[in-house]
């Protein structure tokens, strides 16, 4: 029962400032058909392929594809062994070595998840999107997107991010199920009933054992095989959703991570995605 490191006097003290906050589709979209997208960038082509099973990101990405959106913006963020960001609309008439990442269209992308099934294996492409402190709910930017590229991961390192995984998720699910005890707790710490604090918490986590039981949280057997063998980044799997992946260019994208960059991640020469297209 490690994972509940809150003392009950801490947890009352925690929650003085906790809070809880959360087109019609073409022929092109459908499953015997799916729908492919060509970036011709400056630095050479990638072909994305869109996944169905998130219907939202992918019509999103389409409509902002034939807007004309993502044309002449900028990858504006590239980290090495990790990934490669773009779709920032203020990247179009940047200036040299201005910062970027707040450009979008004015709106959210619900999330998506549809966990193990897509994963953050090399090559796929994910949305974008503010931290969870100011989104909770881990909506999608309206136009941010990266490809992964990631690193091979060993199976101990594999199977110690599975536990700090699941530790995160225990945490925060404690968290929410004390949420609704608040005045309860207060009580009886100052009625210092030590007794009815330790019982209620006992309750919580055995609330929180019994949830994580029905959904464990654990690398699949395909998720092993491509990050201790292609690469990835694990640890970002359940947090952002992947809506797509690579099918030719990845040669690009691996260049893309090499570049020069400064101090925000920006490469220091522009690479441009010069026009974007459907080609189904």
């Amino acid at each position: 029962m490690r994972y509940i490191t809150l003392t009950l006097l801490a947890l009352v003290i925690a929650f003085a400032g906790f809070s809880l906050c959360p087109s019609k589709n073409s022929d092109k979209n459908k499953m015997d058909h799916p729908t492919h997208i060509k970036f011709e960038t400056s630095m050479g082509n990638i072909t994305l392929l869109l996944y169905d099973d998130t219907p939202l990101h992918r019509d999103n990405f389409i409509k902002l594809v034939k807007e004309g959106y993502y044309d002449g913006t900028l990858f504006h963020r590239v980290i090495n062994e990790f990934m490669v960001q773009g779709g920032d609309g203020d990247s179009k008439t940047a200036k040299a070595g201005q910062m970027l990442g707040g450009g979008d269209p004015g709106y959210k992308v619900p999330a998506e998840f549809v966990y193990p099934k897509h994963f953050h294996h090399y090559g796929a492409l994910a949305a974008a999107r503010q931290g969870d402190q100011t989104n909770p709910e881990r909506a999608s930017s309206g136009s941010q997107f990266y490809i992964v590229t990631g690193k091979v991961y060993d199976a101990q390192a594999l199977d110690k991010m599975a536990k700090q995984r699941e530790y995160r998720f225990k945490q925060n699910l404690f968290m929410q199920l004390a949420a609704p005890h608040r005045k309860e707790l207060m009580k009886m710490q100052i009625a210092k009933d030590t007794a009815g604090m330790e019982a209620l918490r006992q309750q919580l986590i055995d609330s929180v054992e019994a949830e994580y039981a029905k959904a464990p949280i654990k690398f699949t057997d395909e998720q092993v095989k491509a990050y201790s063998t292609v690469g990835g980044t694990p640890h970002l799997d359940g947090e952002y959703t992947v809506f797509g992946e690579v099918t030719e260019g990845m040669d690009v994208v691996e260049k893309i991570q090499k570049v020069a960059t400064d101090r925000n991640d920006r490469p220091t020469d522009d690479i441009k995605i010069i026009k974007a297209s459907i080609i189904d």
